[in-house]
């Protein structure tokens, strides 16, 4: 068992929508799940029993979404780094383009082969 800090119990309080009227004077104490599993062997009654393994899928439940959640982040990773790849080859394909489209605009000019007629004779 722990006490929330200050700042979790005002998550907590905006989350859940709990009312501040008549509030605690201290700030509550949680449990961890091995807390829970200790308070399991003490309580005796069905209803506590009840609770105690509702309380445990909870836990469970939770674990499994940050598992979930931690494969998420990394495969949003992986495509942050593809997409960083991915724009650094744009920008060296329109790099590309633009150096394309100046030498079309100021063309080199070419010799002529072929027979040629000198100006003498025109």
């Amino acid at each position: 068992m722990f006490q929330l800090t200050k700042q979790e119990y005002d998550n907590l309080l905006f989350q859940s929508g709990i009312s501040r009227w008549g509030g605690t004077r201290s700030l509550p104490y949680a449990f961890t799940e091995q807390g829970v599993a200790m308070l399991s062997g003490v309580l005796s009654s069905e209803r506590a029993i009840q609770v105690n393994i509702q309380i445990m899928r909870i836990f469970t439940k939770l674990r499994e979404m940050l598992v979930e959640n931690l494969s998420l982040r990394i495969e949003v990773e992986a495509i942050k780094k593809k997409l960083v790849n991915q724009d650094k080859s744009i920008e060296l394909v329109f790099s590309y383009l633009d150096e394309l489209i100046e030498k079309n605009e100021k063309p080199i000019p070419r010799k002529r082969i072929g027979f040629k007629i000198s100006k003498e004779e025109k």
